[in-house]
């Protein structure tokens, strides 16, 4: 495939979109019983935001759920529910004190037990808690405000991983977080600041959150998911929008308050209208993967793997998935470009594609002619063409695609299921993460690699998982960032995933809409209508 720009595919014109940068944003001239009106990435059909990583759930769970710790948008980790905590002198024993205040939306008091056994399940699921629960001896409730949590062997990122963004440990009734892991909650109690309202929760419409008013924030400025977390809205109507241009449109008239992520190509039109803002509220960027599943054929082969890194070029993904070129950038590295771990080390193959050393990796590795069984999603248009691309590229050096539709957040579910692509499951699935959650290997579930329990693609390699234990244990920033150069060297010859660049998102919302914060996930407490 050439590279084709969206002008080219699309028949539309791409023009250059400002954004407009907010300041530090605060709130004057409230109203009561504010609502607002809410477009969401997409249909909510997930609540547990253990269960899955998506971050249409994690979204949610912001809303409902609130965290021992948090990050702020410089990121770094900061208190949340947490008052204050110690470090033993010889760093292996960390004692956690609660804030007064702190209720249950059910009205009863959040206890030890309760944030104990919230751990307890996050760091069955979550990759950077499952590392800090490996290394841990106990977690032990000491009296109802107070918990200990004693390593089993040293671990220095201990509040890195509670205040983890890619998928936070969001705190839950005991009797809640008792559930297995690998089941949904079947309760949506939590002790954040708004509630969710189930009675008005109806799945490929809308759902619904009123303000907790038993929330107690903190006396501090709100930045990212840490600080004060000052409710000032009465309501919030998120609802789904599959079709882009009639959310455009109800935006444009005043139907709709915010619109979490635009295509890029509406930026332009959305910019020239006066009653409307945009900004960027993850600088980071945002990185795009093609997933493999390494359990069936033929990506259970390194060699079919590979081909998937000498046909990806970035450019061509970007060009059409994405649009405009003034919000995307290639980035040869599987750790975001903008953090301290981008590299180029064996990259060769990413910089440089090669379809006729694709070719030949596909007929060294077996393939038999049966149909690669590609996800592709419906209702978010960059994940739509990027799969249009991944047909394209495939075909081009031999495999037979067959593309299986589904929205987003139904895909959430399907891409559990371990079947082999002919009885029900499947090859490749698109997805995205943002910068946050790619800048470390202690966060990166692309390079999951512990076969049953890693991330969905399942990739079995067991040196990715020694050399992120030994990143995990290195004592100098030196000595990481060597230990991830080697981690990304793995990766590029493993092929446990394929980056397809980075971009960056912007929001948009009417200019009655005031205090969004800037973070990787929206969130509402400081947000006002006028």
């Amino acid at each position: 495939m050439n590279h084709l720009s969206r002008r080219q595919v699309l028949g539309g014109a791409v023009a250059t979109a400002a954004a407009v940068t907010l300041g530090a944003p605060s709130v004057h001239a409230q109203k009561r019983g504010q609502t607002i009106r809410f477009v969401a990435q997409a249909d909510l059909k997930v609540l547990d935001p253990v269960w899955t990583t998506g971050y249409i759930t994690r979204n949610h769970g912001y809303l409902v759920y609130d965290t021992l710790f948090g990050t702020d948008e410089q990121l770094r980790v900061k208190p949340q529910m947490v008052d204050r905590f110690s470090v033993s002198a010889d760093g292996m024993k960390y004692t956690f004190t609660l804030r007064d205040g702190l209720r249950w939306h059910d009205g009863k008091p959040v206890v030890s037990e309760d944030c104990v056994e919230s751990l307890r399940r996050w760091g069955k699921r979550d990759r950077f808690g499952g590392f800090l629960m490996a290394h841990t001896g106990k977690i032990t409730p000491v009296d109802a405000k107070t918990f200990t949590l004693e390593l089993a062997e040293r671990f220095g990122p201990v509040l890195d991983a509670l205040g983890s963004g890619a998928r936070p440990a969001f705190m839950m009734p005991a009797r809640i977080a008792a559930t297995s892991p690998a089941e949904q909650i079947k309760e949506i109690v939590g002790s954040g600041p708004f509630k969710f309202v189930e009675g008005d929760w109806q799945p490929g419409n809308q759902a619904v959150y009123v303000r907790n008013p038993g929330y107690v924030p903190r006396n501090e400025a709100p930045s990212g998911s840490t600080g004060g977390k000052k409710v000032h809205l009465d309501k919030v109507i998120w609802r789904y929008g599959p079709n882009p241009e009639s959310v455009a449109e109800a935006l444009a008239a005043g139907e709709v308050d915010w619109w979490e992520q635009p295509p890029l190509d509406f930026m332009p039109k959305i910019n020239q209208n006066p009653a409307l803002r945009t900004f960027i509220p993850d600088p980071l960027g945002t990185q795009g993967w093609l997933r493999p599943n390494h359990l069936h054929p033929p990506f259970n082969n390194k060699k079919a793997r590979q081909a998937l890194l000498y046909a990806m070029d970035q450019v061509t993904y970007l060009a059409l998935a994405i649009g405009p070129a003034d919000y995307y950038r290639p980035c040869h590295s599987v750790f975001a470009c903008k953090g301290p771990y981008a590299s180029r080390a064996g990259a060769e193959p990413l910089m440089k594609p090669d379809l006729a050393r694709a070719r030949q990796l596909v007929k060294e590795s077996g393939y038999d002619g049966r149909p690669v069984v590609v996800i592709q999603i419906t209702d978010l248009v960059f994940l739509n063409y990027a799969a249009i691309v991944t047909r394209r590229r495939l075909e081009s050096i031999g495999f037979n695609v067959e593309l299986k539709t589904m929205d987003w957040s139904t895909n959430l579910i399907e891409r559990n299921r371990k079947e082999p692509p002919d009885k029900g499951g499947w090859n490749l699935l698109h997805t995205w993460w943002t910068a946050a959650d790619v800048i470390s290997p202690a966060v990166h579930f692309g390079l999951s690699a512990a076969g049953p329990t890693a991330w969905y693609g399942w990739a079995n390699i067991p040196q990715l998982e020694k050399l992120t234990t030994a990143w995990l244990r290195a004592t100098d920033q030196a000595q990481r960032k060597q230990i991830a150069d080697d981690i990304q060297k793995v990766a590029f010859d493993e092929v446990p995933y394929v980056p397809w660049g980075e971009w960056d998102n912007p929001t948009a919302f009417r200019k009655s809409v005031q205090g969004i914060l800037k973070f990787s996930a929206p969130v509402f407490w400081n947000v006002a209508t006028t």
